[in-house]
Parts: structure tokens; sequence; C-alpha cells
């Protein structure tokens, strides 16, 4: 797929926000009680919460390096935060399933359905109605866990949201949550300390409209650049692919596309 030719995401079925709505209680507790004890335990240094808008849609766009940052930025930031997890996190059973289901709406998880394709599409319907809804969202412009501590170039998924919507992005820099609980760990460290700082708000519609796909690419590199600025990473100058597992995989990497 070419710069130019990204389909737009197609209409949902149903609204999200009745959704988000319905986790009532469970997200409540998460966010007056799981969050402040999280906010004691852990002794987050935050900066910056005053660049974050207190109403209105809000994209905090962040580095990325480790399954803790969907909880540091919900903990950290001011406002409500929702964010998008993997349905699997939803749909067990039994005790654990409970509590895997309960703890990730306690933190603002929405359940989707990941993967290319439509699948793609359907998460970027999911994220922009939580935005034409007022919410605020946390994504990750590099897609996936930094592995080695670099930052990594941003796919245009996040500068299409803004564009398209008009919220504007929050750069997020997130420092030392991949000390707090490194790749394969089962459970975070309570020896380290973890560090957010919420950037300015980056008014993205300049560049020009979602559909262009130049425009897309130089959104994307004004928010890397603000998160770079803010983590202090080294940067990999690449993106942060994940293995080819066939001759196909490989090939579409090495051509020219645009990494959504």
């Amino acid at each position: 797929m070419t710069s130019e030719d990204t389909p737009e995401p197609r209409e949902a079925d149903s609204p999200l926000e009745p959704a988000v709505r319905q986790m009532g209680a469970t997200y409540g507790f998460g966010r007056f009680v799981v969050a402040p004890l999280a906010r004691i335990v852990y002794r987050p240094h935050v900066e910056g919460k005053g660049n974050v808008p207190k109403s209105g849609p809000v994209i905090f766009a962040s580095n990325h390096l480790s399954f803790i940052d969907s909880i540091a930025i919900p903990v950290a930031a001011p406002r409500p935060v929702h964010f998008l997890a993997k349905s699997s996190y939803f749909d067990g059973s039994g005790v654990s399933g409970w509590f895997s289901r309960e703890f990730f709406t306690a933190i603002g998880a929405v359940p989707v359905k990941r993967g290319a394709g439509q699948a793609a599409l359907d998460a970027l319907d999911q994220q922009r109605q939580l935005l034409d809804a007022g919410n605020a969202v946390a994504l990750y412009p590099e897609g996936t866990r930094s592995l080695d501590g670099r930052l990594y170039k941003g796919r245009t998924g996040v500068a299409f949201l803004a564009l398209q919507t008009g919220a504007p992005v929050v750069p997020v820099g997130l420092i030392g949550t991949d000390k707090v609980m490194p790749v394969g760990a089962k459970f975070p460290s309570l020896r380290e300390r973890v560090t957010v700082k919420f950037g300015e708000p980056l008014d993205l519609a300049h560049h020009g409209p979602a559909e262009s796909g130049k425009a897309r690419r130089l959104a994307t590199d004004d928010i890397m650049t603000a998160i770079h600025a803010l983590s202090g990473q080294e940067l990999a100058n690449a993106y942060n692919e994940a293995p080819a597992h066939n001759p196909i995989e490989r090939i579409r990497q090495v051509l020219p596309h645009e990494r959504r």
C-alpha cells in the first residue's frame, strides 16, 4: 500500500461511546482507587501536566518501552485516558479471565481485535469514535515496544487520526518503564521509578488533510521529534518491524509503503 492509497476507515456498525459508558463502576474504581494507589507505590515523576487540555478530544502519542506504559500514562495523566487492548484480555473465563477483564477495564482499556487489513481499519474507527465523543486516547506511533531502548520511526496512523478529527496531539516521553517491567518480566519492580513527561499540544492541521500521504508523513515526523525531545532516547532511524516469517513479508518490508 502506498502513502497515497490508504483507505478511509469505514463507518462503524454501532457507536463505541455506549461501551465506554458501560465501564461504569469498574473504571471509576480504577480511576479513583487504583491510580492513586499506584502513584503512592511507584512515586512517578510527572512533568508537564499543565500541557494537557482539560476537556475535549486529545491524543497522547508516546514512546513505547514496556507493557506498563499503558498503565503509566493513565496513572500520570490529569484526566481519564482510554487505549485499545487486545480483545483476548477481555474474553477469558474463570477467575483469571474475570481478573484480566476487570483490570483492563479499570485502567481504561477498550477491547479491539488486532491485525492488518480490515482489523486495522476497525481499530482506527474505534479510536476515532472515542475522539469524536471528546475522550482522550493514548497511542504508540512506533507500533510496538522497543526491545533495545531506541526510539523508532513513527507510523502514520496517529497523524491520520489527528488530521481527520482535529484533535491536538500531546507528545509523551516515558523514561524508566522498561526498568520497572522489562520484556519477559511477570511482575513490575518496586525499586525503580518512572518519569512521565507531557509535552505541549501539537496542532498538525497546517500539514494538510488526512487524505494526503505527505501531510501524514510530515505530521508523524513532528510527533516523533517532540517525543524524542522528551524521552532523550537514541534514534533508531528505522521502523520497528516484527520479524518476517516468510518471503512475502520480507519483500513487503523492503518495498516502499506507508507504515500504519
